[in-house]
């Protein structure tokens, strides 16, 4: 499906965004619609309170930069209050019940909770008692708004998704699981380089190929040629890797011999932090083709979408 000829409504039956696999590809294009939209409306300064007197709650189990940061800006450009609650395992382990947690913070007048490293089994769970929206940021297996972000980043650069192709290499992950099911669902060809010690879940896989073919190899060059994108994310990110897997990973390495097999105006992606002269180096990551410091502001963009469109 051609996302260009697609007209939007500006609405979605979604409550939840845990991961992509529950949108459909209209859903993917409505949000990407609506974050055009923020994005031109913050361009303009026009006003966007339309979340006036809601307030949004993170409760984040891991450390955060750029997502909280976006978020607190986001939730504040939208008229909404932001609010960060405490959280720890051993809060959980101590006898706190979810159901009896976001029964309580609906009362409290919250719109939507926003969580970041909470544990898929407990997300679910979340969702299925949840009077409130309920926004994974991230967690170990799903990154939905990075995919968000960087589908509306692609859109915006190249002026379409549908056809073009796109190649990950590196270390799988949930950044991996969530933005080669965004991709195939917009109709983009999806490539993937990771060596096995480091591969995407087996069920991530197969339930995107639900939606079309992935070429998955463990040799970067394959993956990279004639591609119109080319994305890696960093080895070291919450779960550093030794020495040893080091090695393992330096043939991924996205450097400009990788990049001269890709297209001459291929984009290069990746979610940040980055380390320089690890995953990539620093003549892609800063050269002209880097799209990275877009993706990290249309992230705003991304999350005021999101808000807009979960939050009734």
């Amino acid at each position: 499906m051609d996302i260009n000829k697609y007209t939007p409504s500006y609405g979605i039956n979604q409550k939840h965004m845990v991961k992509l696999a529950d949108y459909s590809t209209e859903e993917l294009f409505e949000l990407l619609y609506a974050t055009k939209a923020m994005k031109a409306k913050f361009i303009a300064h026009e006003d966007t309170r339309i979340l006036q007197g809601v307030t949004v709650a993170l409760l984040f189990g891991d450390t955060s930069l750029r997502t909280r940061s976006a978020l607190e800006i986001g939730i504040r450009q939208l008229g909404g209050v932001c609010v960060n609650l405490p959280y720890s395992k051993k809060d959980m382990c101590a006898g706190e019940n979810i159901k009896d947690i976001v029964n309580i913070i609906s009362r409290y007048g919250v719109g939507a909770l926003v969580t970041r490293g909470i544990e898929q089994k407990d997300l679910d769970e979340y969702c299925a008692v949840s009077d409130l929206s309920i926004i994974n940021s991230t967690n170990d297996d799903y990154i939905p708004l990075q995919a968000v972000c960087d589908l509306f980043t692609i859109w915006e650069k190249k002026g379409k998704l549908e056809g073009l192709k796109i190649a990950y290499v590196g270390k799988g992950g949930n950044n991996a699981a969530s933005l080669i099911m965004g991709a195939i669902k917009c109709g983009l060809e999806v490539a993937v380089a990771i060596p096995p010690e480091f591969g995407i879940k087996k069920q991530h896989v197969l339930r995107a190929e639900q939606y079309g073919k992935i070429f998955v190899t463990d040799n970067p060059v394959e993956a990279v040629k004639n591609a119109d994108v080319v994305y890696t994310d960093s080895y070291d990110y919450h779960s550093p890797v030794t020495e040893k897997e080091r090695e393992i990973l330096k043939p991924y390495q996205v450097n400009g011999a990788l990049m001269s097999l890709a297209k001459h105006n291929a984009l290069f992606m990746h979610p940040l932090p980055a380390s320089r002269g690890i995953e990539v180096t620093e003549a892609v990551i800063d050269g002209n083709n880097s799209v990275v410091l877009d993706q990290g502001e249309n992230k705003l963009h991304t999350i005021k979408a999101v808000l807009a469109l979960l939050i009734k």
